[in-house]
């Protein structure tokens, strides 16, 4: 083998992964946020999960990446374990149709589909074009690299030694390692099960060598899962570890069923005298055939993955994310899903604390003004992370939808933030009338638990999710409505209380000021709801 053979081998493999790279992030943006919004809505079930799974591997091309996202939704608690094992069974069967493309053979007119794609990226000024354009680049690259790849590896023939080590891979525990630690280190089945078609492709290794090898390959694949938990909490370490499970029982299944039946001839009587198929084919029947037999368990593989994973999370200080992972790099996907789990905390705190403060106008609880405080303060903090997220997301290829979202999530927290910052105002003013022994008027506190009575019902409607956005702005503006009616009305009858001598100064202007506060939180509400 000469060292240009060597070159173009490099080269090859080089094309081959950028265009896998590049093809699934194409599709992934074609697909937009819609991914994230199926993975979280359509797993109420053990088969609709699957299916979910299924499909979304096969747009993005890649169950790592599937299930990656599911570690972190997991993590921000937008999925459970449950919900996520089906999914992780669907991802497996999905990321066999790279090899099923591989299989086609269309290397020929690879060139003119990936020349295609960059005319559509040059050229055309629409998003959506230019992603179709990156699918066909990539698809285009991914085949030119297999090509290469299989050019530069038929000298390999020549050489006896090579020869008896590629027969290694027939016995079960050689083949299952060297696919295991191949895939491991590039981190893509797709990828690595493309590879061993290229070589298969140059008469290096039958099916019966390869068989092995692709069971690895199942395993290896579950690095990324594993990599991608570090630092998550209990439940999407789970999901990692049902990822592996999976495919290791799977493995252990199909080594038995190769030693009692004749696997190897049924893929060469599927495909007879194309390796190349028979490889994608052994690939697919894998994982089809252990979901099939796994996914009645699927219960039971996530409590097999509560017996290995321990414990519950403990309840960590307020003052720390619990969603956002600032010290890794993430998937947009991922990233937008920890910034809505940080922004739910959020909300809540928001809501909690505005309950809080207007708990007992004329008899709060005498820890009440620390505990807004304390709560301000998370919310501030929460706010400060949750913007460096969406700016650091931001920057990364986005759909247009993905891109919308964050600029949504970014003025509710902003609203959320000047909410609390009128919630502590309302705490100091309830706190400062207890202090000085102020006390409302029967008619003002009735007309105060009015106007928070509407304005909670407005926070509830506002971040109400089961509703339209047409539903959602509807009901708020007319409930903004009712708050601005009502600050002008009370604001009268408060003057003419004061001038009958039912209210004296001082709580007068506490009352005013309040009334101004609520009416503003109901304004931030108003913006809530239609972001």
């Amino acid at each position: 083998m000469k060292i240009t053979d060597i070159f173009l081998l490099l080269g090859g493999l080089a094309l081959f992964l950028y265009g896998m790279h590049i093809m699934g992030e194409g599709l992934e943006l074609v697909a937009g946020n819609q991914l994230k919004r199926i993975l979280e809505k359509l797993t109420t079930n053990r088969f609709m999960g699957m299916l979910v799974g299924l499909v979304t591997t096969a747009i993005i091309q890649s169950s790592s990446a599937t299930t990656v996202m599911l570690v972190g939704f997991v993590n921000a608690k937008l999925m459970n374990l449950t919900q996520a094992v089906g999914v992780i069974m669907g991802a497996n069967i999905g990321t066999t149709v790279t090899a099923q493309l591989i299989a086609l053979d269309i290397k020929l007119i690879a060139p003119v589909i990936a020349f295609l794609g960059i005319i559509f990226v040059l050229f055309s000024k629409k998003k959506k074009t230019n992603y179709i354009g990156q699918i066909l680049v990539g698809l285009g690259m991914l085949f030119i690299g297999m090509g290469s790849m299989s050019d530069a590896m038929s000298p390999l023939r020549d050489i006896p030694e090579f020869r008896q080590f590629m027969t290694n891979f027939s016995n079960p525990f050689m083949g299952i390692l060297a696919g295991t630690v191949f895939t491991s280190l590039i981190q893509s089945s797709s990828a690595s099960v493309g590879i061993l078609q290229a070589l298969a492709a140059q008469g290096l290794l039958g099916i019966d060598g390869a068989m092995y090898v692709v069971f690895g390959q199942n395993i290896g694949t579950c690095i990324t899962s594993l990599l991608s938990s570090i630092g998550t909490n209990k439940n999407a370490k789970r999901v990692a570890t049902c990822h592996v499970l999976f495919n290791v029982i799977g493995t252990i299944i199909f080594v038995v069923v190769s030693f009692m039946l004749p696997l190897d001839e049924w893929m060469i009587a599927l495909a007879p005298g194309d390796v190349v198929k028979q490889i994608a084919n052994l690939h697919t029947v894998f994982n089809l055939s252990v979901t099939l037999l796994l996914l009645p368990f699927s219960n039971q593989l996530a409590k097999l993955s509560t017996l290995i994973i321990k414990g519950e999370d403990s309840v960590e200080d307020g003052m720390k994310l619990e969603f956002i992972e600032t010290g890794k790099f993430l998937d947009s996907n991922i990233s937008i899903a920890n910034v809505e789990a940080e922004l739910n905390r959020m909300i809540s705190l928001s809501k909690n604390n505005l309950e809080l403060a207007m708990s007992e106008f004329n008899n709060p609880d005498k820890n009440m003004l620390g505990k807004v405080n304390y709560q301000e303060e998370i919310i501030n903090f929460l706010h400060r992370e949750i913007i460096k997220s969406i700016v650091k997301t931001n920057s990364m290829p986005l759909a247009e939808s993905s891109a919308a979202q964050l600029n949504h999530f970014y003025i509710i927290t902003n609203n959320l933030e000047r909410i609390a910052d009128h919630t502590q105002n309302i705490a100091e003013h309830v706190q400062h009338c207890q202090e000085r022994k102020f006390i409302f008027s029967s008619k003002g506190l009735e007309e105060l638990n009015l106007m928070k009575k509407t304005v909670l019902n407005m926070f509830g409607i506002a971040m109400d999710k089961n509703l339209t956005h047409g539903e959602r702005h509807e009901k708020v503006y007319m409930l903004e409505e009712q708050v601005d009616n009502y600050t002008t009305k009370f604001k009268e009858n408060h003057i003419d209380r004061m001038a009958k001598g039912d209210c004296d100064f001082e709580t007068g202007i506490v009352y005013d000021e309040m009334l101004t506060d609520l009416e503003r939180i109901a304004d931030h509400l108003m913006n809530i709801a239609e972001a």
